[in-house]
């Protein structure tokens, strides 16, 4: 008869064999995406047998075994653990089960594509005109700030050239053959298309059951896009609403304004301060963060943990995670792309740290963790940025002075038009996904699918090409990420919801010191032993419901002014906590590659002083 403590012996070493093939594939996902590697093979390699390990019929079946053996055991509290760690890595093994040596073989040759695509897409140099008129290599990051604020049309349009660039190239280098072999994969186990196989297996539900949110949220938002694109064509001309030209006029000069009063230096004293002042702790997690752009690395913001957190027989394992932003500093408009990714990369993070079961399958990034759950944790934090109490209390120019009330209204006459547009702009590529997957094979050719991808921009977006063009998005590329982008507006869906639970129960959110450990105990505790819906039922007590985002989509400037006065209004009188944590309760380093630019061991405030400076020295053109 098997007895308590050989289960537990096998759960120990099942938790112990995972932690180890799951930190080979991360430390090597970091070094080859930084740059500071070139060991594609190796990633490659690691990728596989950790697909292999999560993918196991073996494994299953063995846990599938415990769990019948735990059943016909007395009932005790060491013995109902056992239950819900194994019922775990039985959620986990169900999703990522690939059952046949066929479709195990796809997926071998689905890592070996994408790892090629990774290592030729990394060589790849795009190039634009920059703010001082020069002639650059530019990442995705510089790219997408230079269209929204250099003042030279024809400088912003050499930066869409290079996406839409982007993009042939990325068809012509190895994407359609991806596409291909994905469907293989979805269709050997049973799913129509790559697509239908993503969405039941991350958000277990089906294309049709998403489509019902996405196609009621369109609906909802449809004539308030609308009307934003028609004014803005009467405003600026027809030509304002082309790829190169509607992020400028939806912002470029504001950013411009904003610039001086979220300069790049000062964003980790703002993340660090304002975290803290909400009561977010990192659990005595590890963290390192490579924020600057550089050449080879990975052109997009991402955070992954190398050892996820848990309780190990009642020892706590914290957390070894890494984030990564792409900002040039002396860029205008990248101290505010920095301080949106700390706080997005630093929700991750924060989510990731303070998972409490007693088993890694609880706390990390892949299914059966759904992307919408994990986002909502990253976009609830950087939501806050755009509240006017926030930038009141955080964005200072060199001076000293906050931001002024009429900069804080122009910013919210040139957004709230288009609160809609920037909804859209992640539900098209939903839209596209589902269309190209379910391509026959023989329109699966480069002017077949760019084709698509203009007519569902045209569809969704209300403009004939987008500003950020569809296959330019970094996301497709990797298996991870693909076939999973609406999860970010589902996301922002529950992200409203939150707020307006917040708002109910507190009447605001930038430093409100109750946030973080509600957030802790009612989303990021449980990680993925409970769905999406049942954390917010957790906290706010209602079902999943996407009508707070679009209510607040469709508000007029007026409306959304009102709001931000009666905002900063409170934020007068309010009398915020003096006490709060000293300490994040996280080992952080700043990193530039290889190189430590600074980390906290003599405090935070000495690792902010160290990363300004640094800054000062390498980008001089960043200080105001």
């Amino acid at each position: 008869m098997t007895t308590l403590a050989a289960l537990q012996s096998a759960f120990d070493t099942l938790n112990h064999d995972y932690l180890a093939v799951h930190k080979t594939k991360e430390d090597l996902f970091w070094q080859t995406y930084m740059a500071t590697s070139d060991d594609h093979a190796g990633f490659a390699r690691a990728e596989a047998a950790f697909k292999d390990f999560i993918s196991s019929p073996e494994r299953l079946a063995a846990v599938n075994g415990a769990l019948e053996q735990l059943d016909a055991l007395p009932q005790s509290a060491a013995r109902d653990a056992l239950i819900h760690g194994f019922a775990g890595w039985r959620a986990l093994f169900r999703s990522n089960i690939i059952e046949t040596p066929e479709a195990r073989a796809l997926m071998a040759e689905l890592i070996d594509l994408e790892s090629a695509l990774f290592a030729k897409r990394r060589d790849y140099k795009m190039q634009h005109v920059n703010d001082n008129g020069e002639r650059e290599d530019a990442t995705l990051s510089m790219l997408t700030t230079n269209l929204g604020t250099n003042r030279d049309e024809a400088a912003r349009k050499s930066s869409h050239d290079a996406l839409l660039g982007l993009e042939r190239w990325v068809l012509d280098n190895g994407f359609i053959d991806i596409v291909k072999k994905r469907n293989q994969l979805a269709q050997s186990l049973g799913f129509r298309d790559y697509f239908d196989y993503k969405v039941n297996k991350n958000e277990q539900m089906s294309p049709e059951a998403l489509f019902a949110i996405l196609d009621e949220f369109e609906a909802r938002t449809r004539d308030a896009n609308h009307r934003a694109l028609s004014a803005l064509a009467d405003r600026q001309g027809q030509d304002a609403l082309s790829g190169h030209n509607l992020r400028f006029h939806m912002s470029g000069d504001v950013t411009r304004q904003l610039d001086p009063y979220l300069p790049f230096a000062k964003a980790v004293e703002r993340w660090v301060l304002s975290f803290r002042r909400l009561g977010i702790q990192y659990r005595g997690a590890t963290m390192q963060l490579d924020l600057i752009e550089r050449e080879g690395k990975y052109q997009n913001g991402f955070c992954h943990g190398p050892v996820p957190s848990f309780f190990d027989q009642g020892r706590w394992v914290a957390g070894q995670i890494n984030f990564t932003a792409d900002a040039k500093p002396d860029q205008v408009g990248s101290g505010l792309r920095a301080i949106n990714t700390l706080f997005h990369e630093g929700g991750h993070a924060a989510h990731f740290a303070n998972v409490t079961q007693n088993s890694p399958c609880f706390s990390q990034e892949f299914s059966p963790t759904s992307m919408a759950y994990a986002e909502t944790q990253s976009m609830f934090c950087d939501s806050m940025l755009s509240d006017a109490d926030w930038l009141k209390r955080y964005a200072k120019n060199s001076a000293g002075e906050a931001m002024p009330d009429t900069l804080i209204r122009t910013r919210i006459e040139a957004a709230q038009p288009f609160a809609a547009f920037n909804e859209r702009m992640l539900a098209v590529v939903g839209y596209f996904e589902r269309a190209l997957y379910a391509l026959p094979p023989a329109d699966l050719t480069p002017g077949k699918i760019l084709e698509l991808a203009r007519a569902t921009e045209q569809r969704i977006l209300g403009v004939a090409v987008s500003p950020r063009p569809l296959l330019a998005i970094p996301h497709q590329l990797n298996q991870e990420s693909a076939a999973s982008y609406h999860g970010y507006l589902l996301a922002n869906m529950a992200v409203y919801q939150t707020r307006a639970y917040f708002k109910r129960e507190y009447g605001y959110l930038t430093d409100n010191p109750a946030i973080g450990p509600k957030l802790a105990e009612h989303y990021w505790g449980p990680g993925n032993s409970i769905n999406h819906n049942a954390t917010l039922v957790r906290l706010t007590g209602e079902s999943f419901n996407p009508r707070y985002l679009a209510d607040s989509c469709t508000r007029s400037v007026e409306q959304a002014w009102a709001d931000a006065e009666a905002l900063m209004a409170a934020a007068k009188t309010r009398a915020y906590p003096e006490v709060f944590p000293d300490r994040l309760d996280a080992t952080i380093r700043l990193v530039y590659g290889a190189e430590v630019i600074a980390d906290n061991a003599d405090g935070e405030a000495a690792m902010c002083r160290r990363f300004e400076d640094w800054v000062a020295q390498h980008y001089p053109a960043s200080v105001h």
